[in-house]
């Protein structure tokens, strides 16, 4: 089943059980994956893939996590509160991430198979490493990885 079924099979069910902060923040999401199909027009592309779908949705969690930090500075519990329930509901839809261990060898092939020696290498391994782990890599949690590892 692809994410978008996924979606539209959540909304059916939030909107039958009248869960309305569910129905919002999957109203939400179906939006942004729309405008990136539009945003894909041009190229060529009717359907964005479910790659890009999942950056989205990582983007959308970064956002509201920023947000969250924001309201909680500005003590509005309230709101931080809604930022983290939808944060949960996006996460839903994500695949699971690496643990720490797994990203260190997931690090250590990408090095060993590009033979990278400098910091200077970082782009290819960081490449490489997308390249084999798409969705299951947290490009943020990797690239410190890549670099101390390069650096010394």
């Amino acid at each position: 089943m692809s994410l978008r079924d996924r979606f539209t099979d959540e909304l059916k069910a939030a909107m039958k059980a009248g869960d309305a902060a569910r129905v919002s923040t999957l109203r939400m999401v179906l939006a942004r994956v729309k405008d990136i199909d539009i945003a894909g027009r041009p190229r060529g592309v009717e359907r964005a893939p479910d790659s890009e779908v999942v950056a989205a949705l990582r983007g959308m969690v970064k956002s509201r996590r920023e947000a969250a930090e924001l309201y909680r500075q500005g003590r509005r519990p309230e709101l931080v509160a809604k930022e983290e329930a939808e944060i949960a509901m996006i996460e839903d839809f994500l695949p699971a991430q690496m643990d720490d261990a797994a990203l260190d060898r997931a690090v250590a092939e990408a090095i060993a198979g590009t033979g990278a020696a400098s910091v200077r290498d970082t782009g290819r391994v960081m490449a490489k490493l997308k390249a084999k782990h798409g969705a299951s890599l947290d490009a943020a949690k990797a690239g410190p990885v890549v670099k101390a590892k390069l650096a010394g």
